[in-house]
């Protein structure tokens, strides 16, 4: 009787795999860098438990959250990185001043770089460019002078730039910092399904960046149409949005400073927390994901990723 039983447990656990086999419902793993702000911005971090998540919902399916911690202080270190057009010229240089004080007033756990822009790759002055000594970042620094479309595509910079991040430390956020019009020169018209720009968005989201794009208009570059201009901001759009970041733009006219902005963007990284989930995962293969994420906490405004990378165990992205 026992042996019987035995095997009938045995074949049921055998169909249960063949089941789930079939339907490719396998568990996956994820994590994704949530922006949590309260109302007022002169409120203090939101104290957020993870009970207060509403929903979570991964490709359309049920997720389990596995973890749900605030962000702060040196045990959340933050690698940052400004990608520069290296279009942008002279014009650019009103903003130095403010772009020197933004990284001298970062905190001691964030370490950060400087790239460029150039023919479709992110482009570093130092072989080691990550560093918490702001005298040492801001070396780097420099007015562009390269010619209008030097950058080729802003996207095909990103993708470069998630391929080839200058550290491997999985602990860390990664943000980057974008400043260019964002106009892809190989299609200037706005197309939602641009493959350059979805491309982008996958090899961030797969490599774990949270994008923020701060619009700068060269006035040197020839003179563009406002369906142009307007198709830039729109596609930067979709990348920030795709990975839980902000665009930060005033019409199409270049802002006189960029002062606000970065007070908004320390606000922001002041106010993320850490998610990490389990979900279903179509057969053995990482992928990128649909996020639904909504909390039950009502004098906040959350912003996170609508894109999240879901991985087997032990395959996380570099």
């Amino acid at each position: 009787m026992k042996s019987k039983l035995l095997c009938s447990v045995a074949a049921l656990l055998v169909a249960a795999s063949g089941a789930l086999a079939q339907n490719g419902d396998l568990s996956g793993q994820g994590a994704a860098v949530v922006t949590v702000l309260p109302n007022k911005s002169s409120e203090q971090q939101l104290n957020v438990s993870q009970q207060d998540i509403k929903q979570i919902k991964v490709g359309g399916k049920d997720a389990q959250v596995t973890g749900w911690s605030p962000l702060q202080g040196a045990n959340s270190p933050v690698e940052l990185v400004f990608l520069i057009d290296g279009s942008a010229r002279a014009s650019l240089g009103t903003q130095m001043n403010e772009i020197s004080h933004f990284v001298q007033e970062m905190p001691p756990n964030t370490k950060m770089a400087i790239a460029y822009m150039e023919n479709g790759t992110a482009v570093f002055a130092s072989q080691q460019p990550l560093s918490s000594n702001p005298s040492q970042v801001l070396q780097a620094l420099h007015v562009t002078s390269g010619p209008i479309d030097q950058s080729a595509s802003p996207y095909f910079c990103l993708s470069d730039l998630a391929k080839h991040w200058p550290s491997h430390d999985r602990s860390a956020r990664r943000i980057v910092v974008m400043i260019s019009d964002g106009i892809d020169y190989y299609d200037m018209h706005y197309d939602p399904e641009d493959p350059y720009v979805h491309a982008a968005i996958g090899d961030a989201v797969r490599h774990n960046l949270v994008v923020y794009f701060l619009y700068w208009a060269d006035v040197g570059r020839i003179s563009r149409m406002g369906f142009e201009q307007s198709a830039g901001q729109n596609l930067m759009l979709e990348v920030t949005e795709a990975t839980g970041g902000n665009s930060y733009w005033e019409g199409f006219g270049n802002p006189v400073t960029f002062q606000p902005y970065f007070q908004d963007l320390r606000r922001r990284l002041d106010n993320q927390f850490g998610l990490e989930f389990t979900a279903p995962l179509k057969g053995n293969s990482p992928q990128v994901e649909n996020l639904d994420f909504k909390l039950s906490v009502p004098a906040a405004k959350v912003d996170a990723p609508k894109e999240v990378f879901v991985h087997p165990g032990g395959a996380a992205a570099q």
